[in-house]
């Protein structure tokens, strides 16, 4: 089973249903969320538009951090995740996304990168007021 993100199956203003002109395309079809873990690094390799490969992290247990005052970015360890906003599950099972908080030996940190769609994870040390 995949996902599909085609808009065939739509209805209109007044409920009525709106028949599909043609049957599904290749170029609409869409795939699973990544959902990047920590863990030993597992890293999946896939199809892209255009047949470009692009890569999705399952798991990974470092990150590239980069301090604002300093101008430095370091590759660490990942010791925890703290928080993720985006989504309360994903929270609970550590899940990291774009905006989840991660705690490392420089510090807390809050990923910018895409992980399941960049395939690498990188982030940006936080102040203590930016924590909530």
């Amino acid at each position: 089973m995949s996902v599909w993100h085609g808009d065939l199956r739509k209805r209109k203003r007044s409920g009525g249903k709106i028949r599909a002109y043609r049957t599904k395309r290749k170029f609409e079809k869409g795939s699973f969320p990544a959902e990047p873990l920590l863990g030993e690094l597992k890293r999946k390799t896939v199809r892209g538009r255009g047949g470009n490969p692009k890569s999705k992290v399952m798991r990974d247990k470092q990150a590239c951090v980069t301090d604002r005052k300093g101008g430095k970015t370091k590759k660490v360890d990942i010791i925890r995740v703290v928080k993720n906003p985006a989504n309360i599950d994903f929270n609970r099972r550590g899940v990291m996304t774009k905006g989840s908080l991660i705690e490392t030996s420089l510090g807390v940190a809050r990923v910018t990168s895409r992980p399941g769609q960049h395939g690498t994870i990188n982030a940006v040390l936080v102040g203590e007021g930016e924590k909530s």
